[in-house]
């Protein structure tokens, strides 16, 4: 305790100054968690949280506050960050810090940040001395590190503010949009130290400056990844002698390999993956010989892989997956000691492949490979040189695996894709599997089953592989389970209803698309831990079991396209975080009630005999941006308060966390997109990622009687609104305009009456549209694009008239007449009637001559042919004005 006070006493003390304006900075931030809970007068400011000191003068040279990752289902997985710092980041506190040379704000949730207010009261530099005036009041620092990377909403209107930070070797703006901002190639002139410059994912579409040169002597590492570049690869990077670093991967870069690349004789690494490269790999790249690293996975390169490639001792990093590479593989790759990465996989390579491939391949680590030509030759008592943890192999045409597999006892993933297999001995591969943390097989033809098998990977991919019979068992470290698409027999029950060792963390079951049968059961309170459970596609029967509402982690429940029936249990209730809930096309019944997930954003009921009105407790879903109820039978109106649905009043709400799902697993964090099937446009889609942008409302197919309210037409986000093949009457509410976004109206076979409203002009997205079998009149709004629909959007109003419609309007401003064949037949009916009429009178005339001469007939003659012609007169008027309509 002595010795501990001796320390506390000797111990420099925080700068008073620095600890004022880290206190400054603290005001303009917002800290939803308390992360700044220890920056207060009770401790010295070198104890802060994220602040380091100078351990002899007690001045700040870093501040380091990176957003942990607290929350298990944000932050990765684009979901919003409520624990991170945000606010505004002030430059006046860090440019007044002149000894700070280290700021790390990555993945926090600032918004701005303000250049402009670099001095403040607290110091007046006009009243100091030259010698004791700081850094600051020049407008400069020596910060050498700033990391801003992934701070998804911050604004930078220009990038001039960085002048005042000249000693800067590293800037990491990795995430921040700065689309537009052709200004980052000015860095140079900004920057005049820098070393590492990473730009990735920046929404940047500018490459080329006005400039031919680019003074960027100094620069090292370029990260440029991720933008929406499109240009041949960049001529003034060929002037930068000093880089070690370029990363354009994942850019629309086009052309060959020039060979100018061959000036950066200091280049370690050079990743090109996921762009537009054409042409062969050159030969001349051996003469790289610093090059650890390469990577053009995922272009269009052609040809062979040169034998130039095998001689680079240097090589660490070597992939070429995914392009049009051809030919056999050469030998001599065979002989890179220090390679750790190879990837091969997904080209037309040719011959076969064996262990003189690899006979030195002592250091690797990861192995991607297969072509749909290539043929596994391995002896099968080879004993290979390196242990994986990594082995990827695709297109493998066999009956069993190749034996050295069963060697690698470091292995921590098994990926096999597009191949067909079988497991000889069954027992030995599921023995194997079990032992590792990852293992994916997908897309295979696999012959077997699995009954009896205990499934122990933390993640378990087994989609689309054609397996059958019974379901195998889970343990409790499995956290993902998919096998979806396969032809697995029989009821869910074993597997839900096992007894499980342990408490279970299973996050993710997917056995959609298969053959099941029976119950759902009740035992889903072994499984807490779900967040997402997607059972669609299959025979299950019965009701939905009440525990499922207990999940109290459920983000997602798919059980879509069964035989279920009953009621929707009341505990859904309970479920907070259910977002998204499918149980389309079964046969459940009963009314809507208010079992209703208060955030739920995904509400999918269509083609089920759920019956009663639309209850107006659904208005309170604020979170709603999908609803459909189509095909039921439900009755009464269309409540008034749809319009509280706020989450579909804005186009460009982006919905995070409805299309995908964070699963955080000890080895990985997965981002899994939930798909699910919707009706908009006349047509069944399938919706993944472009489900985050959707905002619909589909009641079609029901007995929804009363007019549309022109409430609902306040939800302006609104996409896709479906109201056919229902009772509803009255007008088209002029509000509709209001939906600026829409793009598919279907409003057919109701009851609906009037004109149609010429406000529905603005709706210039509109590509769908339907209003057909209705009572509408009059003309069809011209000069808008509603000419543009095809016929059939109109049919069945019968009184409807104009483009595209055969039948014309007359213009009741100017009397003009009828033309084209409606006008033909008017005219004939009008001559018919008008000979009538005058037969009949020439008719009458005569009888009346004859008896003329009768003075008793003569005036009763006269009176009666003037009532005789009136009356015609006005019959042929109205049947002219009938047959106009």
């Amino acid at each position: 305790m002595i010795s501990q006070g001796i320390c506390r006493s000797l111990s420099v003390q925080c700068n008073e100054r620095d600890r004022h304006l880290l206190l400054n900075f603290k005001r303009n931030v917002v800290d939803p968690s308390a992360i700044l809970s220890t920056w207060s007068d009770e401790r010295d400011c070198c104890e802060w949280h994220g602040v380091q000191c100078d351990n002899t003068t007690g001045r700040v040279m870093e501040l380091s506050l990176p957003c942990s990752q607290r929350d298990p289902l944000a932050s990765d997985c684009g979901e919003k960050k409520p624990h991170c710092l945000t606010g505004e980041i002030h430059l006046s506190s860090l440019l007044q810090l002149e000894f700070l040379n280290y700021v790390d704000l990555s993945f926090n949730d600032f918004h701005a940040i303000i250049p402009n207010d670099y001095v403040d009261d607290i110091t007046d530099c006009n009243n100091l001395s030259v010698t004791d005036r700081p850094h600051f009041c020049g407008n400069s620092s020596i910060m050498h590190h700033l990391d801003l990377s992934y701070n998804d909403h911050l604004h930078m209107g220009s990038l001039d503010w960085l002048y005042r930070f000249p000693s800067l070797e590293y800037v990491n703006f990795t995430g921040i949009n700065l689309q537009g901002r052709v200004d980052w190639i000015q860095l140079p002139t900004l920057l005049p130290s820098i070393k590492e410059l990473s730009l990735e994912n920046c929404q940047l579409t500018s490459i080329n400056p006005p400039l031919q040169f680019v003074n960027l002597t100094s620069l090292e590492v370029l990260n440029l990844s991720e933008n929406d570049f499109s240009s041949e690869f960049p001529a003034w990077l060929f002037n930068l002698s000093d880089l070690t670093t370029i990363d354009l991967s994942f850019n629309f870069f086009q052309g060959q390999f020039p060979k100018r690349l061959l000036n950066l004789q200091k280049i370690k690494e050079l990743n090109l993956k996921e762009n537009k490269f054409n042409g062969p790999i050159p030969d001349w790249l051996g003469q790289l010989e610093h090059l650890q690293v390469l990577d053009v996975s995922g272009n269009f390169f052609s040809g062979p892989i040169p034998s130039t490639l095998g001689n680079m001792s240097s090589l660490i990093f070597l992939a070429v997956c995914s392009n049009n590479l051809n030919g056999s593989l050469p030998e001599n790759l065979g002989h890179l000691l220090n390679l750790e990465v190879l990837g091969l996989c997904d080209n037309d390579f040719t011959g076969y492949v064996s262990e003189r491939n690899f006979v030195k391949l002592s250091h690797l680590t990861k192995l991607f490979m297969g072509s749909p030509n290539l043929i596994f030759d391995f002896d099968s008592l080879w004993v290979p040189p390196f242990q994986l943890e990594v082995i990827s192999l695709d297109h493998m045409v066999g009956s069993k695996l190749p034996a050295w597999i069963y060697t690698q006892t470091y292995l921590e993933r098994l990926i096999i894709t597009q191949s067909i297999i079988s497991f000889e001995p069954r027992d030995k591969f599921w023995d194997f599997a079990a032992q590792l943390p990852y293992i994916q097989l997908q897309d295979n033809t696999i012959h077997g089953e699995m009954p009896n098998v205990l499934l122990n990977s933390t993640i378990v991919r087994l989609s689309s592989n054609n397996i059958r019979g019974k379901l195998p068992r889970l343990s409790s470290n499995v956290v993902m389970f998919t096998a979806a698409q396969n032809s697995f027999q029989g009821p869910i029950f074993p597997l839900l209803c096992q007894k499980v060792n342990g408490r279970s963390q299973l996050q993710y079951l997917d056995l959609s698309d298969n053959l099941l049968s029976g119950g759902l059961t009740n035992c889903w309170t072994h499984w807490k831990s779900l967040v997402l459970v997607k059972l669609g596609g299959n025979n299950l029967t019965g009701t939905i079991p009440p525990s499922i509402g207990l999940l109290s982690n459920l983000s997602a429940l798919v059980l879509n396209k069964n035989n279920l029936f009953g009621e929707i249990p009341s505990s859904f209730v309970n479920c907070l975080k259910l977002q998204v809930l499918d149980v389309g096309g079964n046969k459940l019944s009963g009314f809507l009630m208010n079992w209703m997930p208060k955030n739920a954003k995904i509400l999918l009921l269509r083609s089920n005999q759920l019956s009663g009105s639309i209850p107006p407790q659904i208005c309170q879903l604020a979170s709603l941006v999908i609803l459909d109820f189509a095909d039921n039978r439900l009755s009464g109106s269309l409540p008034f308060c749809l319009q509280n649905l706020t989450a579909m009043t804005s186009p460009n709400s982006s919905n995070n966390g409805v299309y995908n799902f964070c699963i955080r697993t000890p080895i990985l964090t997965y981002e899994v997109n939930v798909k699910v099937i919707l009706h908009t446009k006349n047509q069944e889609s399938m919706f993944g990622e472009n489900l985050k942008f959707l905002h619909a409302i589909d009641l079609s197919s029901n007995s929804i009687s009363g007019s549309i309210s022109p409430e609902i037409f306040n939800l302006t986000g609104l996409q896709s609104l479906n109201l056919s093949h229902n009772q509803l009457e009255g007008n088209i509410p002029n509000e509709i305009s209001n939906l600026k976004n829409l793009e598919s109206l279907d409003l057919s076979r109701n009851q609906l009456s009037g004109e149609i409203p010429p406000s529905m002009a603005k709706l210039s997205f509109l590509e769908a549209l339907n209003l057909s079998f209705n009572n509408f009149t009059g003309k069809i709004p011209s000069g808008t694009q509603l000419q543009g629909f095809d016929v059939q959007s109109y049919i069945g109003n019968f009184e409807l008239c104009g483009a595209p419609l055969p039948k014309n309007c007359t213009n009741k401003q100017d009397g003009e007449p009828f033309e084209g064949n409606d006008s033909k037949k008017d005219e004939f009916l009008s001559s018919f009637y008008f000979g009538l009429g005058v037969g009949f009178a020439m008719a009458f005339w005569g009888v009346c001559v004859a008896i003329f001469f009768n003075r008793n007939f003569r005036h009763f003659c006269f009176r009666f042919l003037y009532r005789i012609i009136g009356k015609l007169y006005v019959i042929v008027v109205i049947r002219m004005n009938r047959f106009r309509r």
